[in-house]
């Protein structure tokens, strides 16, 4: 086995985002979606969201 990478499911990579009232994603990664919760403001319209490799095309 040494020497073999393992693949992983790109649907199952899961990262945690905010989007921001324009529609764009923040500019920072975050550890676990309660960091990204404490970040965002949702009176300002932002919004945490959780995406994966699959669906972030538009980096």
């Amino acid at each position: 086995m040494a020497g073999q990478v393992v693949w992983t499911d790109p649907r199952e990579e899961i990262e945690v985002c905010v989007l921001l009232a324009d529609g764009r994603l923040a500019p920072r990664s975050f550890a676990s979606r309660a960091e990204a919760e404490a970040w965002a403001r949702p009176q300002d319209g932002e919004e945490v969201v959780e995406i994966n490799q699959v669906c972030s095309c538009d980096r």
